[in-house]
């Protein structure tokens, strides 16, 4: 068996480009700590960098026809390297992006949905105290706030003073809200 580890950077390339095995065995060992400790430096991460020299010595061998001999193999190796880095760090950001893109539409999505039926319980809750209103109160109230009356009109409807219309609203505003505001409460803070 010869011992290549005495040859050149450019001898060991043209046996490489020749596909001999002995001569890439040598150059990975001549080159993968060094290309190791470059490659943590920039990933911070020992299995990202492994990985990487590892693809680095991967793509050599299946490029190793297209190689020139002549050229400078560490600078190869360490462009090469540069250039997976680079590429793993883009890929980085493109899926941190999609992840909170994602992310961020389900967000929304449930907090629409959280908020429309949040909404819907409010409804019927106030709906139920409305008709828990005594009826002459609950009739005035009904026709302020849905049929949207003024209390003139309201007081020649129903045959009652316009003073009355006015206090029938206030009581039963006052009523309402004290009744609905622990109502919210618990709907938004214990998920009922």
């Amino acid at each position: 068996m010869i011992d290549y580890s005495h040859y050149t950077d450019t001898k060991l390339a043209e046996l490489l480009i020749e596909g001999d095995h002995d001569a890439y065995a040598v150059i990975y060992n001549r080159y993968k700590f060094l290309l190791y400790a470059h490659a943590y430096k920039k990933l911070q991460d020992r299995e990202e960098a492994r990985d990487a020299v590892q693809e680095l010595f991967v793509s050599l061998w299946n490029r190793r026809e297209s190689l020139d001999a002549r050229a400078n193999l560490a600078g190869y190796l360490f462009t090469a390297l540069r250039n997976s880095i680079l590429n793993l760090f883009a890929r980085k950001e493109v899926q941190k992006r999609y992840v909170e893109s994602i992310a961020a539409y389900y967000t929304q999505e449930y907090e629409a949905s959280d908020h429309r039926i949040r909404g819907q319980q409010l409804a019927v809750q106030i709906d139920r105290e409305i008709a828990a209103l005594p009826p002459k109160m609950q009739e005035v109230f009904m026709l302020s706030r849905k049929s949207h009356m003024s209390r003139k009109e309201i007081s020649l409807q129903l045959g009652i003073a316009e003073a009355t219309v006015d206090r029938q609203i206030a009581n039963a505003l006052k009523i309402l809200r004290a009744r609905l505001t622990l109502v919210a409460y618990f709907l938004v803070f214990f998920n009922i």
